[in-house]
């Protein structure tokens, strides 16, 4: 149902935010000689949301610095709502999903907004190679583009902006299926840009500089990377029990997000100003060494061979440490 109607006899297209997917051009924090290009699907959203939008994403990186390491995952790291409001004007609020998603999404986007989504991967093209019509994993999409006749859809996700038609529009909506009581509606947020405000390049860098004050003073009490250590060594017979895909689910929630946190963190001090470089390039060290951790230790799993991570860890704990010192 559409305002009372039924879906088939609306004919809704609505795109507050027109894009053309086949000649988007994303952002550098996405460029393919990053070393970590899809970061998490929470803040690749809002690098290409800010970005689309005409603002500059690597204000609002100085979360990153506050990393931790939970126990069994590193923080899954996300832009604060508050400083996305206060940078650029987006005002993010949860959306109620009391009917369907895409009679939400008519409304929402013909006055003007966008939504952001969580979405099963698996009628997610973009995700072709992965998890696209291989496996059901949760991810978060925001809706920028909305077709109702045609049966498509235009959305950020990971590292670009791209659209689905057909099946996977009438699946991501959950068209064409009996009602199912047992279903719980993905989380979703709204997202209003008409307080949108593109502030100078000097003005921006100021304004995050007294963010990177502020979350620097959050930082992790104690070094996160040699707290991962000493778990990975615990960790490591489990995870050569259990084999290469529960090695990867373990992977995607430690030494990914420390990676791309470390290289985020890195771009975002470079764009910042000149003399935190040498921050910058501890946080390379570890963030070059996560991708390179990432097959070593893979390839360990799978042959269930010994693996002293000692080394690469002791490296990373001091450049996390040299890295915050000179910070602080």
């Amino acid at each position: 149902m559409a305002n009372g109607c039924p879906l088939e006899a609306v004919v809704v297209k609505v795109s507050p935010l027109p894009l053309d997917a086949a000649c988007y051009q994303r952002h550098m924090l996405h460029a393919e000689d990053r070393v970590w290009v899809e970061k998490n699907c929470y803040v690749d959203i809002w690098i290409e949301t800010i970005h689309a939008l005409g603002c500059e994403p690597r204000a609002v990186m100085p979360f990153t610095v506050a990393l931790d390491f939970e126990g069994d995952q590193f923080t899954f790291f996300k832009p604060p709502h508050d400083e996305l409001r206060d940078l650029y004007g987006i005002d993010v609020q949860e959306l109620n999903c009391w009917r369907p998603l895409i009679d939400h999404a008519v409304e929402h986007l013909a006055a003007g907004k966008l939504i952001s989504t969580e979405a099963d991967a698996w009628w997610l093209p973009d995700t072709s190679g992965t998890d696209y019509r291989r496996q059901h994993t949760k991810s978060t999409i925001v809706i920028s583009e909305l077709d109702v006749e045609a049966r498509r859809l235009g959305y950020f996700h990971n590292a670009g902006y791209f659209t689905l038609e057909g099946e996977d529009f009438a699946r991501t909506f959950r068209l064409d299926v009996p009602p199912d009581p047992a279903f719980m509606p993905f989380f979703a947020e709204l997202v209003r840009f008409d307080r949108l405000v593109r502030r100078p390049v000097s003005e921006l860098r100021a304004m995050s500089q007294r963010l990177l004050v502020r979350h620097l003073a959050r930082r992790p009490a104690t070094n996160p990377i040699a707290r991962f250590a000493s778990r990975f060594a615990s960790d490591l017979p489990e995870l050569q029990q259990r084999g290469l895909p529960y090695y990867h689910a373990w992977a995607f929630g430690t030494v990914r997000q420390l990676g791309a946190a470390s290289e985020l963190m890195a771009v975002y001090l470079r764009w910042l100003d000149d003399r935190f470089a040498p921050a910058a390039s501890e946080y390379d060290k570890i963030s070059t060494g996560a991708k390179s951790f990432i097959l070593k230790a893979a390839r360990a799993v799978n042959t269930k061979k010994p693996f002293d991570g000692g080394p690469m860890f002791a490296e990373w704990a001091a450049a996390w440490e040299q890295a915050i010192a000179l910070l602080a």
